[in-house]
C-alpha cells in the first residue's frame, strides 16, 4: 500500500512554508496540558493544541473553528513517523507554522464575512481525521490513537471560553480536516442550542470512492487500515456503519446522506491529492504512464486529458449524494489544486478561481447567511487548469 503519510509530511511542510509567506497574521498556540489526564492526546501522548484569535465588534458572538489537514496514517510505522513532526506531536508545533490567512484572516477586505469572528485553528496530530479512540497504548512505540477525544477536549475548552453563547458558528476544515468537518458535523452541532446557527464547510475533504485508472478501488484498502488501526467506526455515522463496512463510511459520499446539519462543499474536480494518491497511484499505474502527467498537466497527452475528464465525471457522480436542498451548498471548480480556503489568493484574490464572477469567500458567506442558494459547478472551462501561479 502507498506511503501516503510519508508523502504528505513532505508536501505539507512545503504548504506550511507557503502559508507563512502568504499569511497575514501569526496567532499564538495554546497547549491544553490538562487534556493528558483524560487521555485526549496526540499520537505521541503530548497534549492537543489550537490557535485562537479573538473576535471584535459585531463578530464577538460568532465563532469559526477550522480543522487543520494533514492526511492519515494507516500503520504503526506510518503513525510513528508522524510523531517526529507537527502532525503527530504538539511538541513539534509552533505558532509560526500555521498563520491565519484566507478564511482565518482578520482583515475585512480579505475575509469580509468572518474577519471579526472568534477564529480558531484546531491543530491536527492524530492521523485519523479526529475519529480514533483506542484505550490501549501501543507498547512498542507508545502510540496513542485518541483523535476523537482530542476533538472533544478542544471543543469543550472553546465552549468554556464563550463559544457556548455564540449566535453563529462555522465548523470548517481543509483536506483531512475537511473530511473531519463532515464526519463531525452533526456531533458538533449538538453542542449548541437549537437557535444557534451552526453550519459546516468542507474544503478539499470530499475524497471520492471512485475507480482508479486500473478500474479498481485500490485506495479503499488504505482506508480499511486507517479505520481499523484507529478504531474509528465508533465515531462514524451509525446509520452508515449499520449498512456497510465502516471504512466506506469514512468516504463523504456514503456519510453525507446521514448528515442533518447544513454543509458546504468546496472542491475541485481535479483535486491534486486525489489525482495523485487515489486515482493514479503507483499501484494503479505500475508502468508509470501517468507519473509526469499527474504532476504537471501541461505535459499530459490528449488521451490522458480525456482520462482526467472521465475522472471528473466520476467525481461529480459521487458528489450527487450531497443533495440539492437549500441547506446544501457547493462551489466546485476545475482547478488543478488541493485546498482553497486557507490560501488568500484562492479564497478571494484570484479572478480565475471565481464562478459566475463570485469569489469563494463571497459564495461561502452568502450560503452561510442564507443570502442566496449557492450550488455552483463550473461547466464551462471543464479541462483541468491551473488557477493560480
Amino acid at each position: 500500500m502507498m506511503k501516503v503519510s510519508q508523502w504528505l509530511l513532505q508536501t505539507l511542510l512545503c504548504v506550511l512554508v507557503f502559508l507563512k509567506i502568504e499569511g497575514t497574521t501569526e496567532v499564538g498556540i495554546t497547549i491544553i496540558e490538562g487534556a493528558v489526564a483524560n487521555g485526549a492526546v496526540c499520537l505521541d501522548g503530548s497534549p492537543p493544541a489550537y490557535q485562537f484569535d479573538a473576535g471584535s465588534g459585531e463578530g464577538l458572538h460568532n465563532w469559526l473553528l477550522h480543522i487543520q489537514g494533514g492526511g492519515w496514517c494507516n500503520s504503526i510505522e506510518d503513525c510513528h513517523t508522524r510523531t517526529y513532526s507537527l502532525y503527530g506531536s504538539s511538541k513539534k508545533m509552533k505558532s509560526s507554522d500555521y498563520n491565519f490567512t484566507g478564511i482565518l484572516s482578520n482583515k475585512q477586505d480579505l475575509n469580509p464575512n468572518f474577519y471579526n469572528w472568534n477564529r480558531v485553528a484546531m491543530r491536527y496530530c492524530d492521523g485519523s481525521s479526529f475519529t480514533g479512540d483506542v484505550e490501549a497504548v501501543d507498547p512498542g512505540t507508545n502510540l496513542h490513537f485518541r483523535g476523537a477525544r482530542v476533538f472533544n477536549v478542544i471543543v469543550d475548552e472553546l465552549l468554556g471560553k464563550g463559544m457556548k453563547n455564540a449566535s453563529n458558528v462555522l465548523l470548517s476544515g481543509s483536506s483531512a480536516g475537511g473530511l473531519a468537518s463532515i464526519l463531525h458535523c452533526d456531533k458538533f452541532r449538538a453542542f449548541f442550542p437549537t437557535n444557534t446557527r451552526v453550519k459546516c464547510v468542507s474544503d478539499a475533504g470530499y475524497f471520492a470512492h471512485v475507480k482508479d485508472i486500473s478500474g479498481e478501488y485500490k485506495f479503499e484498502g488504505y482506508y480499511d487500515q486507517v479505520v481499523t488501526l484507529h478504531e474509528s467506526s465508533k465515531n462514524l455515522y451509525p446509520e452508515c456503519t449499520s449498512k456497510m463496512k465502516p471504512s466506506l463510511c469514512f468516504y463523504p459520499q456514503f456519510a453525507m446522506p446521514y448528515v442533518k446539519t447544513p454543509v458546504f462543499i468546496l472542491h475541485s474536480t481535479y483535486d491534486t491529492f486525489q489525482v495523485q494518491n487515489i486515482w493514479a497511484t503507483p499501484q494503479a499505474d505500475p508502468k508509470g504512464l501517468f507519473a509526469k502527467c499527474k504532476q504537471d498537466i501541461n505535459v499530459c497527452s490528449s488521451d490522458q486529458i480525456q482520462r482526467l475528464k472521465d475522472f471528473r465525471s466520476d467525481f461529480l457522480n459521487a458528489l450527487l449524494v450531497v443533495g440539492n436542498g437549500s441547506s446544501r451548498g457547493w462551489f466546485v471548480n476545475n482547478c488543478f489544486t488541493h485546498g482553497q480556503c486557507e490560501y488568500q489568493s484562492k479564497w478571494l484574490g484570484n479572478p480565475s478561481s471565481r464562478l459566475n464572477h463570485k469569489a469563494i469567500a463571497e459564495a461561502v458567506g452568502d450560503w452561510f447567511y442564507d443570502r442566496s442558494t449557492i450550488q455552483m459547478i463550473d461547466s464551462q472551462n471543464v479541462l483541468p487548469h491551473y488557477c493560480n501561479n
